[in-house]
């Protein structure tokens, strides 16, 4: 089969849905298997990502011709949302290092009380 005559009219909402839940496990064991701080960020970033496929997905199979953008809408407010919280999350991360010169989660028991 040549690559030109490859269309992707086939591809359905399961498709996308399986997407999301693949980047949504990738994110999760990122989380619970990853030491380092900016590993933990970059899971929670791909469970951000799987809401995003999911939002846009469910936007266009649910409206079909309809051109309606709620799911692009979430999306965004999902993306700034991601934004501003690795804005805060790499500032708690160097203040970590600043401190404790490592940034291995497993030295933040040090910081109870």
């Amino acid at each position: 089969m040549v690559l030109s005559q490859i269309t992707f009219s086939h591809v359905g909402l399961h498709h996308y849905l399986f997407l999301g839940a693949v980047l949504f496990v990738s994110g999760l064991l990122t989380i619970l298997v990853k030491r380092n701080a900016i590993g933990i960020l970059m899971g929670v970033e791909l469970i951000l990502n799987a809401a995003n496929v999911n939002l846009v997905a469910f936007n266009h199979f649910s409206h079909g011709s309809e051109s309606r953008l709620d799911g692009q809408v979430f999306a965004m407010f999902v993306i700034v949302l991601a934004a501003a919280e690795a804005a805060v999350a790499l500032a708690i991360f160097l203040n970590f290092y600043n401190n404790f010169n490592t940034i291995d989660v497993e030295r933040a028991q040090n910081l109870r009380g």
